[in-house]
């Protein structure tokens, strides 16, 4: 929901620390420029965040501070399903080499909470708190595929369906055809539809009332994923996750 008064210093804030956060380090006249905001009220609002360790200053240039890390870290451990989640994701990774996710639904985009890596796992460009659209993964596929498809429309009319890869959907039939079908399976596969050469397989995890509650994954080069481990013993350990978590969250 759009705010019907949004005070426009915060904005500029948070468009400050989102400009560092995509650029990195930056000076006051780049910021300025790029915003297209004053350099005295740009250099005003970054010494109020620095204040308050929010943002660091190097020589000439600004960078976002480890501040966001505890809120962020703070916010994670108050969720049950990471709590519950944490050393079933962990149990995940070692026990399948590979590397194994959580992920949450935030305003219509997913969340990740935490990976773990097993012994064999390629490191990928994500990490926790990193935001991605639902459609491209098979964590989000698995959260999209179990809510109503009003909240579906909603996030869909919000965010799009932009293609990552040639692989990705683009289209609402296409989504909703394929959501059909990680219901009928009771897990989502991501075949190179976020990032060429990764397959993932995920679960929803849900409450007893049928609530999703997010997912859990595990991600792999395609090459070391055939078409037999997507249907075969790699969904039974999937799922089996999933139904931990729900168990230990439920009961």
């Amino acid at each position: 929901m759009d705010a019907k008064h949004p005070v426009r210093t915060t904005e500029k804030t948070l468009a400050l620390v989102e400009e560092l956060m995509e650029k990195g380090p930056c000076g006051v006249t780049e910021l300025a420029s790029d915003l297209d905001m004053g350099k005295s009220a740009v250099h005003n609002h970054l010494t109020t965040l620095q204040k308050h360790g929010y943002v660091l200053k190097d020589g000439d240039d600004y960078r976002v501070g480890l501040k966001f890390l505890e809120v962020g870290g703070h916010s994670r451990k108050s969720m049950e399903v990471y709590q519950v989640a944490e050393p079933e994701v962990k149990s995940l990774a070692a026990d399948t080499g590979e590397l194994a996710n959580l992920l949450v639904e935030e305003q219509g985009m997913g969340v990740y909470l935490m990976r773990a890596k097993g012994d064999d796992a390629v490191d990928l460009d994500t990490y926790a708190g990193l935001r991605t659209h639902l459609h491209t993964t098979a964590l989000g596929k698995a959260i999209l595929a179990n809510l109503p498809e009003s909240r579906v429309d909603e996030i869909i009319e919000r965010h799009g369906l932009e293609r990552k890869t040639p692989k990705s959907i683009g289209t609402r039939e296409e989504l909703f055809q394929v959501l059909e079908g990680v219901r009928e399976r009771g897990y989502a596969i991501d075949d190179g539809e976020r990032l060429e050469g990764l397959r993932c397989l995920a679960a929803p995890i849900k409450s007893s009332a049928g609530e999703v509650l997010g997912a859990i994954s595990v991600s792999a080069p395609a090459s070391r994923v055939s078409d037999e481990d997507l249907h075969g013993s790699l969904p039974e350990r999937v799922l089996s996750a999933a139904n931990v978590v729900e168990l230990n969250i439920n009961y």
